[in-house]
């Protein structure tokens, strides 16, 4: 298999796809000042999708699971700057309203419309402004770099990927754009990813490609511990490649869930590398667990222990380490997490010299079966 890697690569490198944003209003007035974002596809998407595991969950992401149940969707409208979270029916209202005004504005059905929201919790989303501002959007197919600074609240940078691959001879494309920042942590955070492909590609492997690409990418990072009412992992396929549709058992699904999983493994890594007051970017590397979920679990055990983000941040000066009792706790925690101490955990972290650390956050590698 041949990896392309598109440059200036986005969300609507995909054929079909088309995206806009605008200023709504709904954040101040600064750098990346776009707030109110659309993506919508010329023709119906099966969809799949991966939400928080907060027990407290946000009117869009409840709306938005609901629709995304059915496996099709044509449409994604997304704010940042309120996270229209904490805010009961009336939060509810809105979210069913913002779907309903993108849907009459793109003349689709309203449960073909799923919408997401990011930024500060407990504030009423400003409708007025949100009226105004959909009825400013306009989607074109080089829209998609002003959609991924639109979804942005603290990240520093939009985050963006395209590649594509050879199914049945055809060239399709897999894209996406991400944020993070804060509130990051294994099992979905207050990370909002939206991945588009133009591939047919058959429900249910969607959707079992998309749960393996973000297993290994998007819930193995963890920036502060926290978890969020909001995230959610959204993949669009809209099938104007004209390959056969794919199956777990076509000879190219290797090729579309390699290429899919490099996606959401770089933008994972650029949220890791953007989260808030990190300084080193470190990778956690896991041998001898008995299955990868242990080595998944063990990973994320040392990812999330204080003294290990603690040392880290103090690596240059700490080096060599007078005292490594935190790993060790960190791993012999991570030994009895997952059930035995057959586990040899973060050996490139021990003895890794910190200068050959690129950047602070965790983003554990996936441990293998001994």
């Amino acid at each position: 298999m041949t990896l392309h890697v598109l440059p200036d690569g986005t969300i609507t490198s995909p054929r079909g796809f088309a995206a806009g944003a605008t200023h709504a209003g709904i954040k101040a007035i600064g750098e990346r000042p776009l707030d109110l974002g659309l993506l919508v596809s010329d023709t119906p998407c099966d969809v799949a999708g991966t939400f928080t595991t907060n027990l407290v969950q946000a009117p869009p992401l409840v709306l938005t699971r609901e629709r995304v149940a059915k496996g099709r969707a044509q449409a994604l409208v997304v704010n940042s700057g309120n996270a229209n979270a904490f805010t009961g029916d009336e939060g509810m209202r809105d979210a069913e309203e913002m779907t309903a005004l993108t849907a009459a504005r793109l003349g689709l059905p309203v449960d073909s419309v799923l919408v997401a929201s990011t930024g500060v919790i407990g504030a009423p989303l400003p409708m007025a402004l949100v009226r105004s501002g959909i009825e400013a959007l306009q989607a074109s197919p080089t829209g998609g770099h002003g959609l991924a600074q639109a979804i942005t609240t603290t990240d520093t940078f939009p985050k963006e990927r395209a590649v594509s691959v050879t199914v049945d001879g055809r060239q399709v494309t897999i894209a996406g754009i991400a944020k993070g920042a804060g509130m990051v942590h294994p099992n979905m955070a207050t990370l909002l990813a939206f991945l588009t492909t133009d591939a047919a590609v058959e429900p249910s492997f969607l959707r079992q490609a998309l749960h393996r690409a973000v297993d290994g990418s998007f819930n193995m990072v963890t920036i502060d511990g926290d978890t969020s009412t909001n995230d959610m992992v959204l993949l669009f396929a809209n099938g104007v490649a004209g390959n056969d549709p794919l199956t777990e058992g076509h000879p190219a699904a290797v090729d579309f869930l390699t290429a899919l999983e490099d996606v959401c493994r770089y933008l994972a890594v650029c949220i890791a590398r953007d989260g808030e007051g990190a300084t080193r970017l470190l990778t956690i590397e896991v041998t001898g667990a008995l299955s990868e979920e242990d080595a998944r679990r063990a990973a994320r055990t040392v990812a999330a222990t204080a003294p290990v983000g603690a040392w880290c941040g103090l690596a240059r000066a700490l080096w060599p380490a007078p005292d490594l009792g935190g790993w060790v706790d960190a791993a012999w925690l991570a030994a009895v997490v997952t059930g035995g101490a057959a586990l040899f955990v973060a050996a490139s972290v021990l003895l890794r010299a910190p200068e050959r650390v690129d950047l602070l956050r965790m983003l554990p590698g996936r441990g293998e079966p001994d």
